[in-house]
């Protein structure tokens, strides 16, 4: 999908990106059992099914309505801070597209703006052990990639890396935000769940808006 990106390619990554939740549903949870609420992996699982559905059982006409409707289907299904976090993540994109098909220098605006959203929401700050630390790098991924000239498809194969580099980061850092942060010097050594949530998101554009589905 390299000269743009369709609604029907917009709701293939939806879907693979609940299916790539689902299967590692049981891996999310038990890294929010060590510094969270041990309820992440479910309550994704939860809200991205409801998000699936939604869209097949209205959908939408364009990819901004397509964006607004699974990130107010976050919102409204996935508890703690996931839900208001990964609803901004999709609203904002939303807000940054038109009705129209989404080319690669839009569809890199748009996963930008979610990353301002995220940090607006947030409060949080690279280095601080949250979904940033693998949005960040994704998001300087894919703008270096397009600056360059790359297809859409190599961009999104060097964000998907950069997301899993910066999930990979985040275990040897500090939580400071969230429920992690009152762990204190215990929440060095385990991985973030939700930057390991975003990592799947950037994989599931790989394969569904990158032509390699």
């Amino acid at each position: 999908m390299a000269d743009g990106v369709d609604v029907q390619a917009l709701t293939a990554w939806v879907r693979e990106f609940d299916r790539l939740v689902a299967e590692h549903e049981g891996e999310l949870t038990g890294l929010d059992a060590a510094i969270g609420d041990a309820d992440h992996g479910a309550n994704m699982h939860r809200g991205l099914t409801a998000a699936v559905a939604a869209l097949a059982g209205t959908p939408p006409a364009d990819p901004a309505a397509l964006l607004k409707q699974v990130g107010m289907t976050l919102i409204s299904k996935v508890g703690g801070a996931s839900g208001p976090l990964y609803g901004t993540l999709f609203l904002r994109m939303a807000g940054a597209v038109g009705t129209d098909e989404v080319d690669a220098a839009t569809y890199a605006r748009a996963l930008r703006a979610g990353l301002d959203g995220v940090l607006a929401r947030g409060k949080a700050e690279p280095g601080d052990k949250t979904m940033v630390d693998a949005l960040g790098p994704a998001c300087d991924a894919l703008d270096q990639e397009m600056a360059a000239g790359g297809s859409l498809a190599e961009a999104l194969r060097r964000a998907a890396t950069a997301a899993r580099q910066g999930r990979d980061a985040t275990v040897p850092m500090l939580a400071r935000k969230g429920r992690a942060s009152y762990l204190g010097e215990r929440s060095i050594g385990h991985q973030d769940p939700g930057a390991t949530t975003t990592a799947l998101l950037l994989d599931a554009a790989v394969t569904t808006l990158g032509g390699e589905g």
